[in-house]
């Protein structure tokens, strides 16, 4: 039997790393940093393509400039970049929709559906979805998401005007879901082209009217990995769980201390729940100055604590896209943090450990699975 490699890709504050280990996941190799000295907001694998990772690159000067890697991360190349023109001159392209406006950062990348293996999806900011149909040589934006009449009431959440999340439904080719600060999750019943607002039952108490049809602040969402009905959201408001594709969502965070945070996770090992990563709303950062991952039961609708002894103590916070799970049985549960661990458990949350790098501030985490 082949080994499973493990390779866990780091978006980081100055650059893209790699953690790689076996499917014991006790022995840690560090590769990196790629981009280095850019804030790379996303880097992660495309599972069609074996040995595809891409690198979501935002430069206070430059711009932005989307990366691929065709051998697993060893080697980067720059690629056609959303809202460029392919000339890369940095200058924004406006023929995508007549609503664009540069964009300020790249967010999101998600693979497109197994049937297209050359469609690329990107989340960016101000508040578009770019697609690709040519694995990223050009791009377009989705005028649904562009043009929604809902856009006027839309705000900045802390982090900007960021499309963070992009769901695709496994069993429904045109349906997809995305994550938009502060607008809330929208569905599309038609690949992409027409959108519906989907927060009923999640409130927004920072506003004037605390139910809205759109405003909410929403911070990450997984789908549950045996149902995709079900949905699980990490929100401002707290943690809410929806069972029929988001049209309503019922608020179930209420029985923990803080139900504020910004990390959800999901694992096909771990079915029927989620992982959530609590934070101390005020300050954003773990309860009790230590790391701390709550497992969330749907059928007895219960929380339970995953980490008993914290193998790391400090104020850090876990971002939205700091918190993944893998595909093997048992599931290997990976966190990154601002102060730059990789806090990771080999065995479904039963025992944990840190790598023993420190990285810069780690902003995403994905990872990747290869052998059988």
């Amino acid at each position: 039997m082949a080994t499973k490699n493990v390779a866990v890709y780091l978006g980081t504050y100055k650059g893209t790393y790699i953690a790689r280990s076996d499917a014991g996941r006790r022995r840690w190799s560090v590769e990196g940093p790629f981009q280095a000295g850019e804030n790379v907001y996303h880097a992660a694998p495309d599972p069609r393509h074996p040995g595809h990772v891409y690198s979501l690159a935002n430069n206070a000067f430059w711009g932005p400039v989307l990366y691929r890697s065709i051998d697993g991360g060893r080697r980067w190349t720059e690629i056609g970049t959303p809202g460029l023109d392919r000339r890369r001159t940095r200058q924004p392209s406006f023929d995508e929709a007549p609503t664009s406006k540069p964009i300020v950062n790249l967010w999101h990348f998600e693979p497109g559906p197994p049937g297209s293996p050359r469609t690329l999806y990107v989340g960016v900011d101000p508040h578009y979805l770019y697609r690709s149909t040519d694995a990223g040589r050009t791009w377009e934006s989705l005028r649904g998401i562009a043009e929604h009449p809902t856009r006027p009431e839309w705000n900045p959440g802390a982090g900007g005007r960021c499309l963070h999340t992009v769901i695709l439904d496994p069993t429904r080719p045109h349906r997809m879901y995305i994550g938009i600060s502060a607008a809330g999750t929208f569905r599309s019943d038609d690949g992409g082209e027409s959108w519906i607002a989907c927060n009923r039952g999640v409130r927004a108490d920072f506003l004037p009217n605390k139910t809205p049809e759109v405003g909410q602040c929403v911070h990450h969402v997984a789908i549950d990995p045996d149902d995709p009905k079900v949905f699980y959201r990490q929100d401002h408001a707290g943690i809410y769980v929806s069972d029929d594709a988001m049209d309503h969502w019922r608020h179930v965070g209420g029985a923990l201390d803080h139900d504020f945070g910004f990390a959800v996770a999901t694992a096909p090992a771990l079915p029927g729940g989620a992982i959530f990563a609590p934070l101390v709303g005020e300050s954003r950062t773990m309860p009790g100055h230590r790391a701390q991952v709550q497992w969330y039961d749907r059928r007895t609708e219960r929380f339970r604590p995953m980490i008993r002894t914290s193998p790391t103590t400090g104020d850090f916070t876990v971002r939205r896209e700091g918190m993944v799970a893998d595909r093997l049985d048992p599931a290997g549960i990976y966190l990154g943090t601002t102060t730059g661990d990789l806090i990771f458990s080999p065995n479904g949350g039963r025992s944990w450990g840190v790598v023993p790098y420190r990285f810069p501030t780690i902003n995403s985490v994905s990872v990747s699975v290869a052998g059988r």
